[in-house]
């Protein structure tokens, strides 16, 4: 099978995120099953216009904020003539809208809407056009199978119209082999990890705003925030307006080493995010053997499983998130109990799971087109 995937970026991008992981995570494995798997994706900084990583054929064309303009002309000029078997459409924020211009087997990812949640993220003006675009998916990919990867995200779907018989769910994962799928030694002072990016939306200030909190029960704990975005010279304001400097960590960019190293060591991860697809970095941090406390919000709370990985909490209700950071931290048998649990949970997620799902997903799309097209 001859496939042909769209997507804003490739993992080395530096604004990648858990779209790029899951993209590669499971068409590389596709690529490696023997099929002929290839990615269009923006170009950055001084990688080549051709490479082959994870087995992928990846070509970069463009730049990121008009890539989407760049991929009809690419089409045109290449994509039309390559004999593909079947294009797949990651959509994420601004769509491509292909179905638009391509007269193929076509498959589209969906991984979250942001709707009105943009504009916390993006502001008016930007929040505006990514707004524009994501409301008319709707409309445009009516016809188009879909799949998403969580139920929230297939909710989402169908609320914006599309057919319950073509929307599947293909679940992110993660690879065993990378994490210890164990509960291992903790830090010897109570502590709490935050990883991902530094972003608005992910609304890390309220982890910052509920450790406040947490400090006055438990002195000697600690945040640790692992990762990188344009929000962190705001977030390490609010830490010295509160106080918070011998209490949070800013750790930055970690290797995969050092933060399976960070989430095994910490008695407990937390998720504050305003929304998500999915949540890949809960499914990491119980590889690790680590509970999550997590907003209860679209994809997150898909990825927690409530009592058991870990504990949702309202979003923004910074109070009760400190009193369930609190109650994990000193309630050594119930943070046991749901340690374990956590390990359990992450176990039934496998990218090679996924990988074969989603190549049924492709060739019964191939199927449905020539049934329809003759």
């Amino acid at each position: 099978m001859r496939i042909l995937v769209i997507n804003w970026q490739d993992r080395t991008h530096p604004q990648s995120g858990g779209a790029e992981v899951h993209l590669h995570e499971i068409f590389g494995r596709i690529a490696r099953m023997g099929h002929d798997v290839h990615l269009l994706c923006c170009g950055h900084g001084t990688a080549p216009a051709y490479e082959v990583l994870d087995d992928l054929h990846v070509y970069r064309v463009g730049h990121r904020p008009t890539f989407n303009y760049s991929v009809p002309r690419w089409w045109k000029q290449y994509g039309a003539g390559m004999k593909l078997d079947i294009v797949i459409d990651d959509i994420n924020k601004i769509p491509f809208f292909t179905p638009l211009y391509i007269r193929q087997p076509l498959l589209a990812i969906v991984h979250h809407f942001f709707g009105s949640a943009i504009f916390n993220e993006a502001g008016w003006l930007a929040g505006t056009y990514v707004k524009m675009f994501e409301d008319r998916i709707g409309r445009v990919y009516r016809s188009t199978p879909i799949v998403a990867v969580s139920e929230s995200t297939r909710q989402e779907c169908l609320e914006r119209g599309f057919g319950a018989s073509s929307v599947s769910v293909i679940h992110n994962a993660i690879d065993h082999r990378s994490y210890p799928m164990r509960v291992g030694t903790k830090s010897t002072s109570p502590s709490v990890v935050y990883f991902g990016r530094l972003k608005k939306y992910k609304s890390v200030d309220h982890v910052i705003k509920a450790m406040a909190l947490v400090r006055e029960t438990i002195p000697d704990a600690h945040l640790h925030i692992l990762g990188t975005g344009d929000e962190r010279t705001e977030l390490e304001r609010l830490v010295d307006f509160h106080d918070l400097q011998d209490t949070v960590t800013f750790h930055g960019y970690v290797t995969d080493a050092q933060k399976v190293a960070h989430l095994s060591a910490a008695h407990v991860a937390v998720n504050s995010s305003v929304k998500e697809g999915w949540g890949i970095t809960n499914i990491e941090a119980n590889a690790c053997g680590t509970p999550v406390i997590s907003a209860n919000v679209p994809g997150l709370r898909d990825s927690v499983r409530d009592g058991l990985s870990g504990l949702l909490y309202p979003y923004g209700n910074i109070e009760q998130l400190a009193q369930l950071m609190t109650r994990v931290l000193v309630d050594h048998p119930e943070r046991t109990r749901l340690s374990e649990g956590a390990v359990a949970w992450a176990s039934t997620f496998t990218w090679e799971r996924s990988a074969r799902e989603m190549l049924d997903r492709c060739e019964n799309t191939i199927q449905s087109w020539k049934q329809t097209h003759g």
